[in-house]
């Protein structure tokens, strides 16, 4: 039997210096709780995730040039799994071709700061409950895999 329920393995890939790394140690600064490339229920990742004390989520699409920004037209679909959506960018990045209705981050690999605060999508009090579930067994299972990796593997897959 799986006490884990579900399997949720989905370490996040390894990230560098750049700007996933500054966007996180700022959410964190805003006293948000992260995780990386986080699964979304819409078949999504999200690039960086975080979760306040009062339950309110934030997704920040990080986007490593403008040729990234340009050849990816998902960010709408993480729009509806959070409560504020932003483009996370680093600091040569052209910010004036981001939506006017999303908030910006500008970041490194060591510091970010917001450049324009998101706007408030409050969600839906059954999406809010199931993104929480969702956050919560994603952290619980890659805290596993990286203290304990015997009970890992002794999980069944799907």
């Amino acid at each position: 039997m799986n006490i884990l329920g579900p399997s949720t393995r989905s370490a996040p890939r390894p990230v560098g210096r750049g700007p996933h790394r500054g966007t996180a140690k700022l959410l964190i600064e805003l006293d948000y709780r992260v995780l990386r490339e986080f699964p979304l229920g819409n078949g999504r990742r999200a690039d960086v995730i975080g979760i306040n004390d009062r339950a309110a989520f934030v997704i920040a699409e990080v986007k490593s040039s403008l040729a990234d920004y340009r050849s990816d037209g998902k960010w709408p679909d993480y729009v509806g799994f959070c409560d504020h959506f932003y483009f996370a960018v680093g600091p040569d990045f052209p910010v004036d071709v981001l939506p006017a209705e999303v908030g910006i981050i500008v970041a490194d690999g060591y510091a970010g700061t917001v450049l324009r605060p998101a706007p408030l999508r409050a969600l839906a009090a059954a999406r809010r409950k199931a993104l929480l579930v969702r956050f919560a067994r994603t952290a619980s299972s890659r805290l596993v895999a990286v203290t304990d990796e015997a009970l890992l593997a002794a999980e069944p897959a799907p």
